[in-house]
């Protein structure tokens, strides 16, 4: 009878923990969801894409409330905030949904200023590397689309400029 009970409740701690682990663990989001479809649309696109800006400005944002309005992230997230405009922007445009933004719930600030600038190195080299492979997709060769080639370009090349302002900022340390 002991054996059945402890058998019992190591079942009901898996269970538990299971439970735990479901709650914590969150779906995909932004620049890593990207990487991870296979079967882009131009709506995935734009909001795999959005959700990377979302990020970025939370990032930024929480960057500042621990070490204060600093120079690239307060430059940079004035810049997130006019790129999710324009996304914003062709949604309505493509009469699409605006997705929220959750990017609160995925971001931790660095403990220190050359994590947070590590940090920014990596998150603008895989955002370049997204738009890249947007732009490679065939659904951006139909003619209906050329705002949006325009769109994900400029957000490419706005990433390139902040990837050399987080490098800067890396040598520093």
């Amino acid at each position: 009878m002991k054996r059945k009970v402890a058998v019992f409740a190591v079942l009901i701690g898996l269970v538990a923990a299971f439970a735990v682990f479901a709650e914590t663990s969150l779906p995909l989001y932004g620049n890593a969801a990207a990487k991870a479809d296979n079967a882009l649309t131009i709506e995935s696109m734009l909001t795999y894409a959005i959700q990377d800006e979302y990020l970025a400005r939370a990032e930024y944002v929480a960057i500042m409330a621990k070490f204060g309005q600093i120079a690239p992230y307060s430059n940079i997230k004035q810049a997130e905030e006019q790129h999710i405009s324009w996304l914003k922007d062709m949604f309505a445009t493509l009469k699409l949904a605006v997705p929220a933004d959750e990017a609160a719930k995925y971001i931790h600030a660095p403990g220190t200023l050359k994590e947070a600038a590590q940090a920014g190195v990596q998150a603008e080299i895989d955002n370049i590397a997204m738009y890249e492979r947007f732009l490679a997709q065939p659904v951006l060769k139909d003619p209906r689309y050329a705002s949006v080639v325009d769109l994900f370009t400029l957000l490419r090349d706005a990433s390139k400029n902040h990837l050399a302002a987080f490098q800067k900022q890396l040598q520093k340390y």
